[in-house]
């Protein structure tokens, strides 16, 4: 067996058994090429049949080394722990050498978020006096809106808007399909980009059903939009890290803050497991602690 062949059984695996999106798949390539990096610098001659756990806990220095933050480690160990597990699962390999392989012990990371004022002063920066610019309002209002992930705002189709209920349908990660209710304000934008800017571009064909589209009338790319935050934060001036993840996890906080049931927010977000949305929870602390530290005569 040799490292091209697994890999490429490993891809039709997570695409085909697990029903990974592309991103997901490419995310676990990586991984696995993070180690084929680490046995070329070695100049190791070995297939993945003779990697045993004294080789990638030598992996796991030689990433210290590089300056790999844990963070990304974890990560990265993930990642080569489902491939080994695929393996063994087709009798490729008889052991499992990362059976007692420990990842580096990380904190829990709190996403950046923003406040709703930060919000509102992005929105008005952008220039409404382009046909770009209504539709970059759109954008915003809409994951702002619904706590989309990135993809799923690209992706996002004309027919699975139902404006009457109130609702958008998404797959997700996974092909996942889930219903969010998506608010006034986002449907408002919506109707409006599609009756006095959408209407008007030249639609390449295959994109049809896709709501975003781009000036040649081809589905925006994820890059993009994380362009027209970056340039959005720039021109007002704000120091805050942010992408469009951030809208999801101040949607979600928000949320949290004002009193939504934990599990209607996990539905809303996607999250497989109740645990990646208790993270909100965390943040919903932080923000009463400041309160009381701010506003407490005591303080």
């Amino acid at each position: 067996m040799d490292w091209k062949s697994s890999i490429k059984g490993f891809r039709s695996f997570l695409q085909l058994e697990k029903g990974l999106s592309e991103n997901s798949i490419q995310a676990y390539v990586r991984d696995i090429n993070k180690l084929k990096q680490y046995i070329v610098h070695k100049g190791l001659k070995i297939s993945p049949n003779d990697i045993d756990l004294n080789h990638l806990q030598d992996f796991l220095v030689w990433a210290n080394e590089l300056g790999i933050e844990a963070r990304t480690q974890a990560r990265v160990i993930s990642g080569i722990k489902a491939y080994f597990k695929y393996l063994l699962l087709e009798d490729l390999m008889t052991t499992n050498p990362t059976e007692l392989l420990e990842s580096p012990k990380i904190g829990r990371k709190l996403p950046e978020t923003l406040s709703v004022e930060e919000i509102n002063e992005l929105i008005d920066a952008i220039d409404l006096s382009s046909p770009e610019g209504e539709r970059n309002k759109c954008i915003l209002e809409t994951i702002y809106g619904s706590g989309l992930r990135v993809s799923e705002v690209t992706g996002l189709k004309i027919s699975n808007i139902f404006k009457d209920e109130g609702f958008i349908k998404i797959t997700g990660k996974g092909d996942k399909e889930r219903l969010i209710p998506i608010g006034s304000i986002a449907l408002k934008q919506i109707n409006l980009y599609q009756e006095q800017i959408r209407c008007h571009i030249d639609i390449k064909p295959g994109n049809e059903d896709i709501l975003f589209l781009n000036k040649n009338g081809a589905k925006l790319s994820r890059v993009m939009i994380f362009k027209i935050i970056k340039s959005l934060a720039e021109k007002i001036g704000l120091k805050k890290n942010i992408s469009p993840h951030t809208f999801r996890h101040s949607f979600a906080t928000h949320l949290i803050e004002g009193g939504a049931d934990l599990r209607a927010v996990q539905e809303m977000l996607g999250h497989e497991s109740i645990t990646t949305t208790e993270i909100y929870t965390h943040l919903d602390r932080d923000f009463l602690r400041t309160e009381i530290i701010q506003h407490h005569p005591r303080s």
